[in-house]
């Protein structure tokens, strides 16, 4: 990745999380006054997705604008992880104001007993007009997700397994759950219109609340893992063990850490057994080089850590096999790939 690829795929990210606010605030609306002119709880079940995602997308460009932040001095390595934060919120907005209301809703529903459905067609016009808007949206996102793909040279579903940049995996995530929600509400309704009875409103109500748990559980856990402190993804780690194993003043790789920072953020910190013939002065002048050669070749590293170590260390051995076990030690001394 490069500097010119992160502000570009910044600006990408917020011109898809504006686009796909403006049609969730106005969705919102339309399905409010449907379910209103309705009663139907399916239809009440979408405006609350419309508008649990209409805060996603709000908490998102948050999220955007104040990770940008610089590094400062009571936050050395800036403030990237702030999106992860922020993203997080989200998906726990998700939860709480669409998930938990659709649930309510659709149980009152199921339980209440028999009620009279009116203007039905009221309901399908906006279920129509919004799948369209949401259409619209989740075609800008898919859009951005192969552009992000084809510039990592891998493929859109390896990019949301890896990717550190939330917004996107976020508002692709809305976007489809917006998609099968408005198909399982139009389901409720037509059978509701059809059978006479108010059980199949409530159901799709219910099925709108278990799509809202899994794709906020699925972004919950993306954030949560990326806050923890994730390593950068495996090609970079290996591209890094085999830029400073070519190295000519270094013997071998003792252990490498990487973790990431922000969206396109990376901190390393290598441990390295250099040459035994090297002086102090020659020493310094090779982790000087070293950091000018990888912030050259990797614009994602924010900051990088370089330790002369010896390999016959048996406390940093110990650490490392703990870490990565026998398999994965081995693998960043010789750099031999696992089998994909």
């Amino acid at each position: 990745m490069t500097d010119e690829k992160g502000a570009k795929g910044g600006g990408e990210s917020t011109l898809t999380v504006l686009v796909a606010m403006g049609a969730n605030a106005g969705i919102g609306v339309l399905k409010l006054v449907a379910g209103i002119f309705t009663g139907s709880a399916a239809m009440y079940a979408e405006a609350a997705h419309s508008v649990a995602d209409t805060a996603t997308e709000v908490l998102l460009l948050t999220a955007l604008k104040r990770s940008d932040r610089k590094p400062d001095r009571r936050h050395p390595f800036g403030y990237g992880k702030e999106r992860f934060f922020w993203a997080l919120i989200a998906a726990v907005s998700i939860f709480v104001s669409g998930a938990g209301f659709a649930a309510f809703e659709g149980i009152r529903t199921m339980l209440g007993g028999e009620q009279e459905q009116t203007l039905a067609w009221v309901a399908y016009a906006v279920l129509a007009f919004s799948f369209v808007l949401e259409g619209t949206s989740w075609l800008k996102a898919v859009r951005q997700l192969r552009n992000e793909a084809r510039r990592d040279e891998t493929t859109p579903l390896a990019w949301l397994r890896q990717t550190d940049d939330p917004t996107v995996k976020t508002v692709f995530f809305e976007d489809s759950a917006a998609l099968i929600g408005l198909l399982l509400a139009f389901a409720g309704v037509g059978l509701h219109q059809l059978t006479g009875s108010a059980f199949w409103d409530g159901l799709a109500s219910v099925l709108i609340a278990v799509l809202l748990t899994a794709v906020a559980y699925i972004l919950g856990g993306t954030n949560k893992g990326l806050l923890i402190g994730r390593q950068a993804d495996g090609r970079t780690v290996y591209a890094l063990r085999d830029a400073l194993a070519d190295r000519p003043e270094v013997e071998q790789v003792v252990d490498l850490l990487t973790m990431t920072l922000g969206t396109d953020q990376i901190l390393l910190c290598a441990r390295l057994d250099f040459d035994d013939a090297l002086d102090a002065a020659s020493l310094e002048r090779a982790c000087a080089s070293i950091d000018v050669d990888l912030r050259g070749r990797f614009p994602d590293i924010a900051e990088i850590f370089v330790e002369p170590v010896p390999r016959t260390d048996k406390a940093i051995r110990e650490r490392v096999l703990e870490r990565y076990g026998t398999a994965g030690a081995d693998r960043l001394r010789t750099g031999e790939r696992p089998p994909l």
